[in-house]
C-alpha cells in the first residue's frame, strides 16, 4: 500500500538535483506564511526574498522563534506595495518565482495582471491544484479552481494547455486530459458538454498539443476504469485521466476541497500562464502541501530555464 504523501515526496526528491529557486515572497507577515517560506528554504526548494514591512516581518519572526537573518528583506509599506515590489523583483530577473504571503490572493494577482508592469504573457493565467489522493496512483491535476470564475471556451484552451505543460514539467510520460461535465454525452442544453466537444476537436486539429484529450466525461468515467467500462466508453482517457478540467471555478473548488476534506487528499497549488510560476498557499495548508507547492514551482522554473538555454543554442 502506498505511503501517505509518497507522490509529493517524489516531487520534492526530484528537486534535490536542482538549484533552489530565487522566490519573491509577497508580504509574509504572519507566522504561517513566513514559516512556509523558511521551511521550503530549509528543504532546499527556494531561496526566499521576503518582501514587506521590514519591522513587521522581523517582529513576526521573533515572536514565532524563526531565524530570518540569512534572508534578504525588501521593504514595502503595505500589502499592495508588497505585491508590486515582489512582481518588480521578477521583472528585474532577481526572482524566478512568486509566492503569496499573508495578503489576499486578489491583491497579489492584481499586480501580476497589470498590463504595463505585471507578468502577463500571451497565455491566459490559470490555477492548477496538484492533488495527492490516497489510493490514486498518480498526482491528479484539477483546473481551474481558483482564478477563472466562469471561463469561456477561449479561456479554456489556455487553461488546458497550461495544465498539460505543467504535467509535462513534472515528468509525466503520458498526459490524459478529461474535460468534465455532469454526463459523457453531448447535450445542447448543457453548455459544458458543447465546450468539451469543441476542446477535443481543437486537440485533434493541433490547437491544443501534448496530450490525449477527451470529453465530455463525468467524474466517475474520467477516473474509474470500471465506471468507464460499464458506460461502454472506448477512450484512452476515460478511467485513466490525470488532468481534470472543470466547467467553472465553483465546480473545481468543490471537487478539490471534497477530495481534501472527505478523501484525505493533500493539494499543492500553482498559478501558470504568467512569466514565472506563482505559488498560492493557504493558511489551512499542511506543511507537506506547502513544500509540494514550492517543489512544483521549482520544477516548472527549471524546465523554463532549460527551454531558454535550448532556444539560445
Amino acid at each position: 500500500m502506498e505511503a501517505r504523501h509518497e507522490k509529493y515526496d517524489r516531487l520534492i526528491a526530484r528537486c534535490k538535483s536542482i538549484p533552489p529557486t530565487p522566490t519573491a515572497v509577497a508580504h509574509p507577515c504572519d507566522e504561517s506564511s513566513l514559516r512556509g517560506a523558511i521551511d521550503a528554504s530549509r528543504v532546499g526548494l527556494i531561496v526566499p526574498i521576503l518582501v514587506g514591512p521590514t519591522a513587521r516581518i522581523r517582529e513576526v519572526a521573533e515572536k514565532s522563534g524563526l531565524d530570518i537573518s540569512r534572508f534578504r528583506i525588501v521593504d514595502a509599506g503595505y500589502s499592495q506595495e508588497s505585491a508590486a515590489r515582489a512582481v518588480e523583483l521578477v521583472r528585474n530577473a532577481e526572482a524566478e518565482a512568486l509566492m503569496k504571503g499573508s495578503l489576499h490572493t486578489d491583491e497579489l494577482m492584481a499586480s501580476v495582471v497589470k498590463r504595463e508592469t505585471g507578468l502577463r504573457t500571451a497565455r491566459r493565467i490559470s490555477h492548477c491544484f496538484v492533488m495527492d489522493v490516497p489510493g490514486h496512483p498518480d498526482p491528479l491535476i484539477i483546473t481551474d479552481a481558483a482564478v477563472n470564475i466562469a471561463p469561456t471556451l477561449k479561456d479554456k484552451v489556455d487553461i488546458v494547455q497550461n495544465a498539460i505543460d505543467l504535467l509535462r514539467d513534472l515528468g509525466a510520460t503520458e498526459i490524459r486530459v478529461a474535460i468534465l461535465s455532469a454526463m459523457e454525452t453531448v447535450n445542447p442544453d448543457v453548455p459544458s458538454t458543447l465546450e468539451a466537444a469543441a476542446l477535443c476537436k481543437m486537440a485533434d486539429r493541433g490547437q491544443i498539443t501534448g496530450a490525449l484529450v477527451d470529453g465530455p466525461l463525468a467524474l466517475d468515467n474520467a477516473i474509474s476504469p470500471e465506471a468507464a467500462k460499464i458506460k461502454k466508453i472506448d477512450s484512452p482517457v476515460a478511467g485513466r485521466a490525470n488532468v481534470l478540467v472543470v466547467p467553472d471555478l465553483e465546480a473545481g473548488n468543490m471537487l478539490a476541497k471534497s477530495l481534501t476534506f472527505l478523501g484525505g487528499a493533500d493539494s499543492a497549488g500553482i498559478v501558470l500562464g504568467a512569466k514565472v510560476p506563482i505559488i498560492l498557499t493557504s493558511r489551512a495548508d499542511s506543511l507537506i502541501s506547502r513544500l509540494a507547492s514550492c517543489a512544483v514551482a521549482t520544477l516548472v522554473a527549471d524546465a523554463r530555464r532549460t527551454s531558454a538555454r535550448r532556444a539560445v543554442r
